[in-house]
């Protein structure tokens, strides 16, 4: 099987499109964020904080208001989520999000979003050699107008023949699947037992001060049971199914190359088919990128607790994450400011897996009571 090249007419039809409003053709997966649409979020993620697991919780604090998480925007929006446009047949690659948003995400809220393609660069990878990271700006509003969060997300369009052919990034990386012992199983347990979201436990912006580690999160072992537990609540324009999916795929015969029945069958399968993502140049099956900044953001409103408010986030996909793979969230705070009032922590956050090979690299800033 052999997949689209990158086409420099293709190329210049994108750079003709920058700073202008994407067409959507596909609904996003959530329009109104509801009771249902928090919880199934934040068990898609593992985050059992009762801020977005329980209706009542969230009115005795400073919000007064049922939460989302934050990244269930990440539900509300196709491009944000990597949907990107043009080059018909050349694999996304979903490489991070720079999110900014301006309060919590909270229940009842009915979203609007508008989607603008910001840049084109042109890189030259060691995964797949000559690539496209393809830029987006998304506008997140509410119900009455009021702009919620703002965020960058950026794919790299990559040739799946060169980088299965080509490529070096993963040259020393084993497709034998990692196998843990029964006292590594027990580790992981035992570090889920002891993990817990902050709560009522107030953290000050005076508490804290440079240097300070950020309490880890762990993630995996990675299963296939992951991946279809995130699609359930993040959702994806592409996965449809029989007498629908056909005739998209017949309108959109690009995005749904062959399987190995000759059956078409879009490319998001990459997350739970060895051999298609070992097509594309990969190991193995792997994570959804969308979910691994997702942990990140877990990681931080575990650690801020109920009256902190996560404000920035911006992550880096720097590595793929097949399946096997434990992900440890990591993070330090780096600096500290007054801005109008708020107490604003700045942070440094990466994950790196049971390697330590690291898989996610970026900053954040959170909120913190000032008082």
């Amino acid at each position: 099987m052999s997949f689209s090249k990158i086409d420099e007419d293709e190329i210049g039809k994108l750079r003709g499109r920058i700073g202008q409003p994407i067409s959507r053709v596909t609904p996003p997966f959530y329009t109104e964020l509801n009771v249902d649409a928090a919880r199934h979020f934040a068990w898609a993620i593992g985050d059992d904080n009762p801020l977005w697991m329980q209706p009542s919780y969230g009115l005795s604090t400073r919000w007064k208001s049922h939460l989302c998480p934050p990244c269930i925007l990440y539900s509300t929006d196709n491009i944000v989520s990597g949907a990107v446009e043009g080059l018909p047949g050349v694999h996304a690659m979903f490489a991070g999000t720079e999110w900014r948003w301006f309060g919590p995400v909270k229940v009842g809220t009915t979203m609007r979003t508008k989607s603008v393609l910001k840049e084109m660069i042109e890189h030259q990878t060691r995964f797949a050699g000559r690539s496209f990271q393809q830029i987006y700006t998304t506008e997140f509003f509410d119900q009455h107008g009021v702009k919620i969060a703002e965020a960058d997300s950026w794919c790299f369009r990559t040739e799946r023949d060169t980088a299965r052919e080509e490529g070096t990034k993963y040259n020393s990386v084993s497709t034998i699947p990692v196998v843990y012992s029964d006292k590594d199983i027990a580790g992981f347990a035992a570090q889920y037992r002891a993990e817990a979201p902050r709560g009522a436990q107030k953290r000050t912006w005076d508490s804290v001060k440079p240097g300070d580690l950020i309490t880890p999160l762990l993630k995996g072992p990675y299963t296939v049971t992951a991946a279809v537990a995130f699609m359930q609540a993040w959702g994806s324009y592409a996965i449809r199914n029989h007498r629908i999916a056909w005739r998209y795929y017949e309108r959109h015969p690009k995005l749904a190359p062959p399987n190995e029945n000759n059956v078409p069958e879009p490319p998001v399968r990459v997350h739970w088919s060895n051999d298609f993502a070992r097509n594309v140049g990969v190991p193995g099956a792997y994570d959804f990128g969308p979910e691994r900044v997702t942990w990140m953001s877990h990681m931080l409103t575990d650690w801020i607790g109920d009256d902190g408010c996560l404000r920035r986030l911006k992550a880096q996909i720097r590595r793929h994450n097949p399946v096997g793979d434990v992900v440890w969230c990591r993070g330090r705070v780096t600096d500290k400011r007054l801005e109008d009032g708020k107490g604003i922590v700045a942070c440094e956050i990466w994950a790196e897996n049971q390697n330590g090979d690291t898989s996610v690299k970026g900053a954040a800033e959170v909120e913190l009571p000032n008082e």
